[in-house]
């Protein structure tokens, strides 16, 4: 059974920096688009980045561009989050998603519906 697994989350202060992992268990990565989305309390779920099967496209939410940086490492498996200079708006739980098709690219819009495969979540709390 294909299945998504975060790590990574934490408490951090304002300004400081965390990096989120997505392993999979039951099937390679290789085949898949990964996204990464948040929600935060109260609010609904939000793209905030993507990274393509090649490794060669990229997206980001607005919110997070210039301060995170999406990568994928397919010999272990493992898409990657890198979050610096995290802000309190920054805190919510954190979700990677697979999809088998797809297209990630810098006009293409995040969205939730083109991913299959949802993992848990990881918490991410920003505060001093």
């Amino acid at each position: 059974q294909f299945k998504l697994v975060e790590s990574g989350g934490g408490l951090v202060q304002p300004g400081g920096s965390l990096r989120l992992s997505c392993t999979a268990e039951g099937d390679t990565l290789d085949y898949y688009m990964i996204g990464w989305f948040r929600q935060a309390p109260g609010k609904a779920r939000e793209g905030v980045s993507c990274i393509s099967m090649s490794g060669r496209g990229t997206n980001y939410a607005s919110a997070v561009t210039g301060r995170f940086t999406i990568s994928r490492d397919n010999a272990k498996n493992t898409v990657y989050l890198q979050m610096n200079s995290l802000e309190p708006g920054d805190t919510a739980v954190y979700h990677c998603a697979a999809a088998a098709t797809g297209y990630c690219a810098a006009y293409v819009p995040l969205r939730q519906d083109d991913y299959d495969y949802w993992g848990q979540g990881t918490q991410v709390t920003v505060s001093s």
